[in-house]
């Protein structure tokens, strides 16, 4: 940017000073266009010129330098904390000391996130057929206080694999976090994933209460979002957690009861856990699941162990990670089909429940660009059932 083009906005901003001022500048004489717009701004104390006793104002400016202009008219009271060019130059002003808190204060007050997600399944099996969609998520976070901070995400949802325009739009989270004194409080309708998500994964509008810091413990009230989509009528309950870290290793364990869940009463789980750092990018999942209820087969228990390597990371382009993990679980051991993994399998959960294997990859394309393909085989716990998913999916994040 020209320093003539600066001054004429310098101008605009209403540095106070006389405009008969004295110009300091041998390179700017009394006949300059510029000469009383100079004099004015250099006896306000907002330019000094170079120290040969120039201007030199038709020599870009580095942003630095613009840097220094905006933070003397704001020391002058010329400009405020919420004007655009203390936001533009916020960087260079922090690095100048010039620390603009009611301007970074309102800009972080409300974020806005999103993504979008092209998808496309096809599954093999008892649950045959195929899907392409494409999900759209926007995220709002607000900032209530220095303690409380509201998030709430729009959804809408769109069928690619027919012709007809089906497309559905839900307000899918609306929750408030904060603190009351040590204890963290998460309160309304949000994705709670509980451990590894081997039991629950899904939306539900709860009151959760979070303790601890190297020994953690948490009680989650409420009732999943699609709780009447299963047998139970009335299915709140409660979720309690107990976590441990120790190194490079976390250690959990997990009870849940969940209400009138089916003919036979309340489903009571219990889970233990682990989570370790084996070697270097490479993490090792085991849990053990243990229900009240039994299926059809008298299995009331199931088990998931589970290798990664690395993992993609949306702001790294290039990074990329792989999985393997091997599930053995009665039906009675998880949620309805609430369970993290993303295979097809409910033909399966009517059958007892599920085991088999998956695998997945995930690359990062460019920035905020993200590949991911995974692929499931699992058989019925009871019967000869089985369903391959092939699950494939780009996402873009913005």
């Amino acid at each position: 940017m020209k320093k003539s083009l600066v001054l004429a906005m310098a101008m605009a901003l209403g540095v106070s000073a006389t405009a008969f001022a004295a110009n300091p500048f041998s390179d700017v004489p009394a006949g300059h266009w510029a000469y009383a717009s100079v004099a004015k701004l250099a006896a306000a104390g907002v330019v000094n010129g170079y120290p040969d006793g120039t201007f030199k104002g038709d020599n870009l400016m580095t942003r630095y330098e613009m840097a220094q202009i905006v933070a003397k008219a704001y020391s002058k009271g010329a400009i405020g904390a919420d004007d655009k060019l203390m936001a533009e130059f916020a960087d260079e002003l922090d690095n100048l000391g010039v620390r603009v808190a009611k301007l970074e204060k309102k800009a972080d007050n409300v974020k806005i996130a999103g993504q979008a997600r092209f998808l496309y399944t096809d599954v093999d099996g008892a649950d045959k057929g195929y899907g392409a969609t494409l999900r759209t998520r926007l995220w709002v976070k607000g900032a209530i206080n220095d303690n409380w901070n509201y998030t709430g995400m729009l959804e809408n949802t769109q069928s690619l694999n027919t012709n007809a325009q089906e497309s559905k739009t839900d307000f899918r989270r609306a929750y408030v976090t904060g603190k009351v004194g040590d204890v963290g409080v998460t309160a309304g309708r949000y994705n709670y994933t509980v451990g590894n998500g081997f039991v629950f994964d899904d939306h539900i509008d709860a009151v959760q209460l979070d303790f601890g810091k190297v020994l953690k413990a948490s009680v989650a009230v409420g009732r999943p979002v699609d709780a009447d989509a299963y047998a139970g009528s009335n299915q709140d309950g409660y979720i309690a957690t107990l976590g441990y870290k120790t190194g490079a290793t976390d250690l959990a364990a997990e009870y849940y009861n969940f209400k009138n869940y089916s003919a036979a009463g309340d489903r009571e789980i219990w889970t233990v856990g682990a989570t370790a750092d084996v070697a270097k990018n490479v993490n090792l999942v085991a849990e053990y699941l243990k229900s009240n209820d039994e299926n059809a087969a008298g299995d009331d228990d199931g088990y998931v162990a589970g290798l990664s390597y690395k993992g993609a990371s949306s702001a790294q382009k290039g990074s990329f990670g792989i999985w393997a993990k091997y599930y053995d679980q009665s039906s009675t051991t998880y949620f309805g089909g609430s369970h993290t993994t993303d295979a097809t399998h409910s033909s399966l959960d009517a059958a007892g429940g599920f085991k088999g294997y998956g695998v997945g990859a995930n690359y990062t394309l460019a920035k905020n660009v993200v590949a991911n393909v995974e692929y499931y085989d699992y058989d019925s716990k009871i019967g000869d059932l089985n369903d391959k998913t092939l699950w494939s999916e780009l996402s873009f994040y913005f």
